[in-house]
């Protein structure tokens, strides 16, 4: 039995759901998840779905051309269609803090990521054996300000090797290009360890001990051109006290880190996530 992932957007009007669900039930579709939202202020119309097919003489080609000819240009969809068992390519850039990395690697060991992971790059060779333990290719690029544009051709020869999908920066202390981010644009997923926009910068748990803070958080977003500005996937908070110190903080920041980073990836990799207008849509 085949499944399948569809996820659709478009201008809001009457009986999309409708049609959408009688055109897969006419194809011999079984629905087995749906989930919809409208975004009232800009009368656009989002909705996941997934389905199973039993019948062996389905043909994929055939349902996409006649749902693009029935239904997408109708309502002006802008659509896409996966199959469940799909798993999507993903590469980890790193630098020097491993914690987001072990954290991902430990739960890709255990089979709670729906990805593979061809490869891991740093800037750095400090984590080279951690990739080992987990038996992982490892490529160390060194960036500077003078070869920054040669590291990046570098790194695009290796995710285009690896026909990688997407890409996640667990700490990975370098700024992105527009060349990179243009090739993967809403596929490269950031962890910023804030609860942006407060407290940005190079030291935010310094910034948040000065002023009492009395939570902190951890923000996972796709990266744009703009720093630290693109489309919020996953955020979280913990709650601390003036008995914290900085170093507590720090701890603390790292265990957000982790867990908003996992369930980005974990979102992104179900593609649970649509990206509308530098805002996103998740789904249940």
């Amino acid at each position: 039995m085949d499944k399948y992932i569809m996820l659709i957007n478009c201008r809001d009007s009457s009986n999309i759901i409708a049609k959408v669900t009688n055109f897969i039930s006419d194809k011999t579709g079984n629905i087995t998840y749906l989930d919809q939202h409208v975004d009232e202020s800009q009368n656009v119309f989002f909705m996941r779905l997934e389905f199973e097919i039993e019948n062996e003489d389905f043909s994929l080609s055939q349902f996409k051309s006649d749902f693009s000819s029935e239904l997408s240009v109708k309502f002006k969809m802008n659509w896409s269609l996966y199959h469940s068992k799909e798993k999507l390519k993903m590469a980890i850039f790193v630098s020097k803090y491993d914690h987001c990395m072990y954290d991902l690697l430990g739960r890709y060991r255990s089979n709670e990521l729906n990805v593979e992971i061809p490869f891991i790059v740093s800037n750095h060779a400090d984590l080279k054996g951690i990739a080992e333990n987990f038996e992982i290719p490892f490529y160390h690029i060194p960036v500077s300000k003078d070869n920054k544009i040669q590291a990046e051709e570098e790194q695009l020869k290796l995710l285009h090797k690896y026909h990688i999908n997407f890409i996640v920066l667990a700490r990975y202390m370098q700024i992105v290009t527009p060349k990179l981010i243009n090739h993967y644009k809403y596929n490269i997923i950031n962890i910023h360890h804030s609860f942006l926009p407060a407290f940005i910068g190079a030291k935010p748990y310094h910034s948040a001990f000065k002023r009492g803070v009395k939570i902190i958080g951890a923000t996972s977003h796709y990266v744009t051109e703009e720093l630290d500005a693109g489309p919020i996937i996953y955020q979280d908070v913990a709650h601390v006290s003036h008995t914290y110190s900085i170093n507590d903080l720090i701890l603390k920041g790292k265990d957000i880190e982790k867990i908003v980073l996992s369930n980005a990836v974990k979102l992104h990799a179900k593609r649970k996530v649509m990206v509308y207008n530098n805002k996103t849509v998740i789904f249940s």
